[in-house]
Parts: C-alpha cells; structure tokens; sequence
C-alpha cells in the first residue's frame, strides 16, 4: 500500500475547475460561493475517495492564506493553488499538543526580517505532497493563546524535512506525515496575520472547517445507507423475507435511515447559516459532534446487518475504518461537547 495518491491527481483537480472555487478570481479562483466546496465534498465522500487530500488545499489553507495573508502571497501562491501546481498543508498538531494548540512548542523567534522555526508536527495532511505549510508557532513565551502565530512556509527552504509516510488504520491512501523544521527562516513577510494573532485566526476559521467534516460525513453515512439497503434487497436469500430477522433489519434501517434524515437537515441548516455568515463554533461544533458520531454508528450497523459478504461487496470495511478520523479532526468530539457545554 503506497500511502498516497498520485501527483499527478492534483494537476488534472486543477485543470478541471476542483481547487479553490470558493478563492476570487483575481487570485486565481473561480470566484464561487461556498455552495461549490459543499458539492465537491460530498460526491467525493460519496464515492469513498479519502485519499484526495482536495478539501483541505482548497477550502482550509486556501481561504487562510486570502483572509489573512499580505496581497504578496496571495499572488504569489494562490493562482498555483488552484491550478494544482502547488498543494497546500497546515501544520497544527504536534506530539505533546493535538485539540488544545495553546500547548505547542515549535518555536519562532525574530532575527533581522526572518523569523527561525525550531520543532515539529505530526499528523500532517497532505505533508508528503505539499509544497506550502501553514504553521502554527510561538512567537512569545508568555501567554498561551496569544503567543501563537501562523507562517507561511515553502516546504523547500532549508531546514524544512519530512518523516515517513505515517501508517493509519483508516484513509490510508490519504498522504500523512510529520514534518520536522531546524533553524530554519523563514521571511517575516510571510506571517499571516499579526503576530500573536495566530490563535485568533484559527478560531474564526474552525466553524467552516467543522462543518466540511460534518458535510463529509453526513454524504457518507447517506452512501452506505443506501447501498446496504440496496445490496440486501438484492439477495437471493432476502432476509427482509423472514418476518423475525427481517424485521428487524428493517426496523435496525428504520432507525438509522430516521438519524441520518435529521442529521441531513441539521446539516443543510448549518450550510445555509454559513453562506449567511451566521454559524457560530458553538452550532458548528454541535454539526460536527452529530454527524461524525453518525457516520461511525451508521458504518458499524450497516457491516453488522450485512456480514462478511456484505461489507466485501460494499467495501463497507473501509468505509467503516475511514470513519474515525472526522471523530478527531478539527478537534476531537469531546472538545466538541466541551464548546457546546460551555455555551449553554
């Protein structure tokens, strides 16, 4: 198993329209709303592809780097981005801080118009292909949060490494290492946003990135639903034929097919509040906690009900291991219940 698409994958993304709809066209995008990244995101949760690494790159680094970034490296960067030249990553986790970035170490300190990075990341998607990083640093000791600052970095300047090819239980196509930095500079104009502000910025972005994992996951769960209610329709020996087994099945999809529906339109609601400017962490943590839980419950039953033949036919087996990552991205769900508590 290689552990990552081809190059390749992303070149054709950018020639076909894929990458960054949501960035303006003047800076290279396709100048869409956000309706755009929400399609592409669920047909290719649809379709089971976790191994393109798209999402991220476009509606995550993307809009960091327009939102914050000087008009510089917005020109410089983001034209490449969309047409697939170049692929972009964000380094937030590190071995000893993953849901709580207030505990990260790698370091940034000033010297002349550079900053010099010091640390590590793990966990990094897209890491093997990337050719630009977002990366969370400290800048200052004191103060937690508000020693964070985030940095551009271009993955071939000196002092910037990669590790292996992380091996993963679930999306294992999907390219993921760590990535190791040492005395390395990196111009101080490519921080983004003040520095100190860093923790700011990530705050801001997180309710988008929150509802793209609950979007993803609400289309797969909705996919294999249907598929295994197909696949058992289709079974010569139809347990929906037998009145014991067979009803309950039934009332087993029932139940599942009635969470999913709920789940489809709390999501819908979270997409139009979105578009609005409207979605607040608390609501887009509560999107996520739900559907990402979801999905995970509706794999594990579907395998059940199914069996061996099934889950082989459907490849409901990798859909299944797939599904624990979305737990944990963004911020794992215990956090996510953390913010809604807090807001109550």
């Amino acid at each position: 198993m290689r552990g990552l698409v081809d190059r390749t994958l992303w070149n054709r993304a950018g020639t076909e329209g894929f990458l960054c709809p949501a960035i303006s066209r003047d800076h290279g995008g396709k100048g869409k709303d956000r309706l755009f990244s929400i399609v592409v995101t669920e047909e290719i949760a649809k379709a089971g592809a976790s191994g393109l690494g798209w999402g991220l790159h476009s509606d995550i680094v993307a809009p960091y780097i327009e939102t914050y970034g000087s008009e510089a490296l917005k020109r410089a960067y983001l034209p490449a981005m969309a047409a697939g030249t170049m692929v972009g990553a964000i380094a937030m986790t590190e071995p000893s801080a993953g849901s709580d970035l207030r505990g990260i170490v790698t370091s940034a300190r000033r010297d002349g118009d550079d900053f010099v990075v010091n640390g590590s990341k793990i966990f990094v998607t897209n890491g093997w292909h990337c050719d630009l990083v977002i990366l969370a640093v400290k800048t200052a000791t004191e103060g937690a949060a508000k020693g964070i600052s985030l940095l551009l970095v271009e993955s071939a300047t000196d002092g910037f490494s990669r590790g292996q090819l992380l091996k993963k239980s679930g999306m294992c196509a999907l390219d993921t290492v760590e990535l190791f930095f040492d005395e390395m500079r990196v111009p101080a104009g490519n921080l983004l946003g003040r520095e100190g502000d860093g923790f700011s910025c990530l705050m801001q972005q997180l309710p988008w990135e929150r509802l793209l994992a609950a979007v993803y996951t609400i289309a797969a769960a909705e996919a294999v639903l249907e598929a295994a209610i197909d696949w058992m329709k289709r079974q010569r020996a139809n347990e929906f034929e037998g009145w014991q087994d067979g009803q309950s099945n039934r009332f087993r999809f029932a139940e599942l097919a009635t969470e999913v529906e709920v789940g489809r339109v709390f999501v819908d609601h979270c997409i139009a509040l979105s578009l609005r400017h409207l979605l607040n962490a608390e609501t887009a943590s509560m999107a996520k906690l739900w559907a990402t839980n979801l999905q995970f419950k509706t794999m594990t039953k579907c395998a059940d009900m199914l069996g061996t033949a099934g889950r082989q036919g459907l490849s409901i087996d990798r859909f299944w291991a797939d599904s624990g990552i979305y737990r944990l991205a963004g911020g794992s769900n215990e956090i996510m219940k953390e913010l809604i508590g807090r807001s109550l």
